[in-house]
C-alpha cells in the first residue's frame, strides 16, 4: 500500500525530474572534461607528429628519396620522436626503410591521418601498437608514413570513461535511493495524518496525528493540526454540553407542568377548560418527544449504546415492527407486508434496530398517500445483511436525499403534518452505530430506503459513517 502511494507520490516524480536534469549537467560537465582532455593529449600528438614529418619532407626535398631514408634511420637510431615509428614504401607498398614491416591496411587514400593498429617489427603477432599517423604519397609514388604510439593516451581515455560511467551510475543510484527514501519517509507522514484524519471521521475528535519527536516541519504540522483538533473538540464539547443541558432542564419543568395539568384534566368542577388542558398536554407531549429524540441521538451518537450488542435476528424484528403498526397501515387505507424467511443474523442493539425500523416504517405510512403499498424485505446480500423498506408513495426528491437525513429537516414547509424532523436523524444515528450504510433509491413510484449492513461485527462497535 505505502510503496503503490510512493510511486503515485508527486514528491517522487518532481525528485525524478529533478534527478534527470542534475545527471544530464553531470553528464555534459563530464562529458565536456573528458573531451577536452583527450582532445588536448591527442593534439600534442598530432603536434609531434607533423613536426616529425615536416622534418623528413625538407629531407626528401634536399636530398631526395637517399636523403629521405638516411634521415629515417638516424631518427629512429636517436629516438628523436618518443613512440615514434616510421616507414617508407615503394608505389606497390613494398617496405624500403623504416621500423615497420609492412604498409597499414585500411590506408589506401594519397594522403591523411588515421588510428591505424600496427605489429611492431620483428616481434610476434600478438605485439600490436595503435598509432596516430601521418601518411602522404611523394612526388616519385614512394609513400611515406610518421606515427606515434597513442596506446597509453587509449588506455587513458578508456580509463576516464569508465570513471565516468562508474561516478555517473553511482550518483545516480546514491540520487535515486535518497529520493526514495525522503518520498517514502514524506508519503509515510502523509499517509499518517490521512490515517487519522480518516479515524477521526469514523471515531470522532478523541483521536491525534502522531508526533515522533523528530522536531521537523512534519512535527510542528503535527502539533499544530492537533491543537487544532484539540480545540474543535472542546467547542463541540461545548455546544454538547448546552445542547444536553437543554434537554435535561427543560425536561424536568415541561414534565411538572403536565403532570399538573393532568391532575387538573381530572377534576369534574372544572368542565369548560377540558379541552384546552387537553390540547396543551399534547403540546407538551410533542415537545417531550422532541427532548427525548435528541437526547437518544445524542447517546448513540455518543456511542454510549454498544454495550448492548449482541447478535440478533433481522427478520423477527422486522416482522414485531410490521405487526406493531398493522392497524395504523390499516386505518389509513395502506397495506404493510414482511419479506424474508429464515434468519438473517447481525450484531447490534435489537431495541434500537427496532426503533429505526420503525420510524422508517411509520413514515411511509404518515407521508404515503391511501392505498400505499409498503413492504419490509430482509435479505443476505454478499457483503452482509440489507433491510429494504419499499412503498409507492411520493417519494423524496433527489436533490433532498441527504438533507432529510438532518435533524429537524422536512420536506413539508408548512409542518402542518405530524412530525418534528428528527425521525431519519435517528435512523440515521443508528445506522452509523451498528457500521450501516443508509440508501435511498427510487422506487418508480415511491421510495426504496436501504439498510446495508457491510462490516464486521467487531468494526460496527467502532461505527461508521453514512
Amino acid at each position: 500500500m505505502l510503496l503503490a502511494k510512493t510511486l503515485r507520490s508527486s514528491t517522487l516524480k518532481l525528485a525524478l525530474a529533478c534527478i534527470g536534469i542534475f545527471g544530464a549537467v553531470v553528464f555534459a560537465l563530464f562529458g565536456y572534461v573528458y573531451w577536452s582532455t583527450v582532445s588536448h593529449i591527442r593534439g600534442r600528438a598530432d603536434h609531434a607528429v607533423a613536426a616529425e614529418y615536416s622534418v623528413l619532407q625538407d629531407a626528401f626535398d634536399a636530398a631526395g628519396r637517399r636523403g629521405l631514408v638516411a634521415a629515417i634511420e638516424q631518427r629512429i637510431a636517436e629516438q628523436r620522436l618518443v613512440g615514434g615509428y616510421y616507414l617508407l614504401a615503394e608505389p606497390s607498398f613494398a617496405r624500403v626503410a623504416g621500423n615497420l614491416d609492412v604498409w597499414p591496411s585500411g590506408l589506401d587514400g594519397p594522403r591523411g591521418w588515421e588510428d591505424v593498429s600496427v605489429q611492431e617489427r620483428k616481434a610476434e603477432a600478438a605485439a600490436r601498437v595503435l598509432l596516430r599517423a601521418r601518411f602522404d604519397t611523394l612526388p616519385d609514388g614512394y609513400h611515406l608514413l610518421v606515427g606515434t604510439d597513442i596506446g597509453d593516451v587509449s588506455q587513458f581515455a578508456g580509463k576516464i570513461e569508465a570513471a565516468l560511467a562508474g561516478g555517473i551510475l553511482l550518483l545516480l543510484v546514491l540520487a535515486a535511493v535518497a529520493t526514495a527514501a525522503v518520498t517514502r519517509r514524506t508519503v509515510g507522514r502523509i499517509e499518517a495524518i490521512n490515517a487519522t484524519s480518516r479515524a477521526i471521521m469514523h471515531d470522532g475528535l478523541g483521536r491525534r496525528i502522531p508526533v515522533r519527536g523528530t522536531r521537523d516541519e512534519w512535527d510542528q504540522l503535527a502539533e499544530n493540526l492537533n491543537l487544532m483538533l484539540a480545540r474543535i473538540e472542546a467547542l463541540m464539547g461545548e455546544v454538547k454540553q448546552v445542547t444536553d443541558n437543554v434537554a435535561h432542564d427543560l425536561r424536568t419543568p415541561l414534565a411538572r407542568i403536565r403532570g399538573r395539568l393532568e391532575k387538573a384534566l381530572g377534576k369534574p368542577e372544572a368542565p369548560h377548560d377540558q379541552a384546552l388542558i387537553s390540547d396543551v398536554i399534547a403540546d407538551l407531549d410533542a415537545v417531550l418527544r422532541i427532548f427525548s429524540s435528541l437526547t437518544r441521538i445524542s447517546q448513540i451518537e455518543a456511542r454510549d449504546r454498544t454495550a448492548a450488542f449482541r447478535t440478533v435476528n433481522l427478520v423477527e424484528i422486522a416482522s414485531e415492527v410490521v405487526e406493531l403498526f398493522d392497524a395504523a397501515a390499516e386505518d389509513k387505507g395502506s397495506h404493510l407486508a414482511v419479506a424474508g424467511d429464515g434468519d438473517v443474523p447481525v450484531t447490534g442493539d435489537r431495541d434500537l434496530l427496532f426503533d429505526a425500523l420503525s420510524n422508517l416504517v411509520d413514515n411511509a405510512i404518515t407521508h404515503g398517500p391511501k392505498g400505499t403499498q409498503i413492504v419490509v424485505e430482509v435479505a443476505q446480500s454478499d457483503s452482509g445483511p440489507v433491510v429494504t423498506v419499499a412503498d409507492n408513495g411520493p417519494g423524496i426528491p433527489p436533490h433532498e436525499v441527504q438533507n432529510v437525513l438532518k435533524r429537524f429537516y422536512r420536506l413539508e414547509r408548512s409542518r402542518s403534518t405530524p412530525g418534528n424532523g428528527l425521525g431519519l436523524s435517528l435512523v440515521a444515528a443508528i445506522a452509523r452505530l451498528h457500521g450501516a450504510v443508509i440508501e435511498m433509491v427510487d422506487n418508480a413510484p415511491g421510495l426504496k430506503i436501504r439498510l446495508a449492513f457491510r462490516r464486521s461485527p467487531a468494526s460496527r462497535l467502532q461505527g461508521a459513517s453514512v
